[in-house]
């Protein structure tokens, strides 16, 4: 081998080792650091662009549970003010039937009849019961929630026509008169709200369903970004120690490649 000045091709040669280490144990510090595989997009363009659209996948995914869920607090409203509904049927009934005692005197029968005009007016208001601004009894209409992360699947929640139902109770005037209120009408009215709750019920059990799709969707989209991302931290630890000893190497080899330039020195002395 030929002892020159010049060019020092043994410490190019460990130069260039050193430095491609180097690169390399700054990504693992990186890596590691961060927590992500992909630190910039050169690592994996292909696994990044696959990776921001689950990310976005992820963040409709959370989206549409929130909706979800926020449909479920509307029907737990609804249902609420239908059960109290229904206690206040069935104590008009009461009223309705206590009413009609021989034993009772004008005077008691009046208090009977104070009581159903308060109860009347609870009903009403009721009726008028809003979540968030949006009607809890709006008959006849129907609020349509979407159940997946891309917005293609819907519930149709029932909005109760409460008003209606209770209609010949909260119409009626004379509690004591069968042909302003009747216990047919009566009846008639808690049946209406029975249907009404068991149509709750029914809605609210396919959210809940529908919210753990979402939940089981979320996990895998999870796991499969997570797949492209995330560092394995055992595997780049073990990349870490070698990448570190090679720049320790590397280095001791330079200094090596450049004091052998100096034998020169000695043939010229």
């Amino acid at each position: 081998m030929s002892i020159v000045i010049n060019t020092n091709s043994s410490a190019t040669a460990a130069y260039g080792n050193l430095a491609t280490a180097n690169s390399m144990l700054q990504k693992s510090l990186n890596r590691l650091s961060s927590g992500y595989k992909i630190v910039q997009p050169s690592d994996d363009a292909g696994g990044l662009a696959v990776s921001m659209k689950l990310s976005a996948a992820l963040k409709r995914t959370d989206a549409a549970s929130t909706n979800v869920a926020n449909a479920q607090s509307f029907l737990q409203v609804q249902d609420g003010a239908l059960k109290t509904s229904g206690k206040i049927l069935e104590r008009i009934s009461e009223l309705k039937t206590l009413s009609q005692d021989v034993t009772k005197s004008d005077s008691d029968k009046e208090n009977y009849q104070t009581e159903f005009e308060a109860l009347q007016a609870q009903l009403t208001s009721i009726t008028n019961e809003k979540f968030n601004g949006v009607s809890v009894f709006a008959g006849g209409e129907t609020l349509a929630v979407k159940i997946n992360e891309l917005g293609t699947e819907e519930v149709d929640i029932t909005i109760a026509d409460l008003a209606t139902a209770v209609n010949s109770i909260t119409g009626a005037g004379s509690l004591a008169n069968d042909t302003e209120i009747s216990i047919d009408d009566i009846t008639t009215a808690i049946q209406s709200v029975a249907t009404s709750r068991a149509q709750n019920g029914a809605e609210f059990s396919r959210l809940s369903f529908a919210s753990e799709m979402l939940q089981a969707n979320r996990q895998n989209l999870e796991a499969a970004n997570s797949r492209i991302i995330d560092v394995d931290v055992a595997k780049e630890s073990t990349q870490l120690a070698r990448y570190s000893i090679l720049v320790q190497s590397g280095t001791a080899m330079l200094s090596q490649a450049n004091a052998s330039s100096q034998i020169a020195l000695r043939l010229l002395g």
